[in-house]
């Protein structure tokens, strides 16, 4: 299941932002008074899959995860062009986060809380990373689904999950609004701030200082491998949401353990 959900998250990723930016398009059309202009039907089921470089539609056996990669060479079977290897790297990693989930939290509803916690996870990381977007359409039902599951304390009680939620969102949203009254510019952006109250409403209060350490700490030596290794311009920002969602997932899974960790070292 985890491989065939890989499959469909690399469709999100990759289509999300652009039906993000259709519906701008259209609004800012409307606004201006004019007739938005005629495009064809875009969606997460429509149209069908196909190679972007020569359009050809991609069947249902060139479509099964992993497996129609590695038959095909990594190459489409029309036109020969290369596949890039992020889209089996993505099936494969989705189908080994949700096995390690399924084990972990052995078969209930806390396992397949979290497999949804992890997709979700995966694909806004990707979605952040190509184009600085953290989309509303996965963050904000994020946020609800946390709150939803811990009225039962599926991870946490309600009440640490209400706190968490409140806390993840006002934490980067008081670092926002201080760095901007500071430097005149902005930090980071308002996905970061939904993003770890999601985080918080999943996994509670007591796990915040925890995610924000450790996505800084990531967040810290990457930018700082960028700047050295790949030349990555100073001026030019680097997502953080990237970064959130590895420290998410590694307090979904060592959360506890980490955190009684370092408050006996404190």
């Amino acid at each position: 299941m985890g491989l065939c959900i890989g499959s469909f998250l690399n469709v999100v990723i990759y289509r999300l932002p652009r039906i993000m930016q259709r519906d701008w398009e259209v609004q800012c059309a409307e606004l201006r008074g004019e007739k938005p202009p005629e495009q064809e039907p875009f969606s997460l089921s429509r149209p069908r899959s196909r190679c972007p470089a020569c359009s050809h539609p991609i069947t249902a056996l060139q479509n099964i995860p992993l497996a129609s990669y590695l038959v095909l060479g990594g190459k489409c079977a029309a036109c020969g062009v290369r596949i890039s290897p992020r889209y089996p790297l993505i099936e494969a990693f989705t189908g080994l986060a949700s096995a390690y989930a399924a084990w972990h939290f052995g078969f209930g509803l806390a396992a397949f809380a979290a497999m949804a916690f992890l997709w979700c996870m995966i694909a806004l990381a990707f979605i952040d990373f190509d184009t600085q977007l953290l989309p509303d359409s996965i963050t904000l039902p994020l946020v609800w689904a946390g709150l939803l599951l811990n009225i039962s304390g599926t991870f946490v009680d309600l009440g640490s999950a209400v706190i968490g939620a409140a806390g993840g969102y006002l934490s980067l949203w008081s670092v926002y609004w201080g760095f901007r009254i500071l430097t005149g510019k902005e930090g980071m952006g308002f996905g970061d701030f939904k993003l770890l109250a999601a985080i918080g409403a999943w996994l509670g209060w007591q796990m915040l200082p925890l995610v924000v350490l450790t996505s800084s700490l990531v967040g810290a030596i990457a930018g700082i491998s960028l700047i050295l290794f790949a030349k990555h311009g100073r001026g030019v920002p680097i997502p953080f949401g990237p970064y959130l969602a590895v420290a998410g997932t590694v307090a979904l899974f060592w959360g506890g353990p980490l955190t009684h960790a370092y408050l006996k070292l404190l």
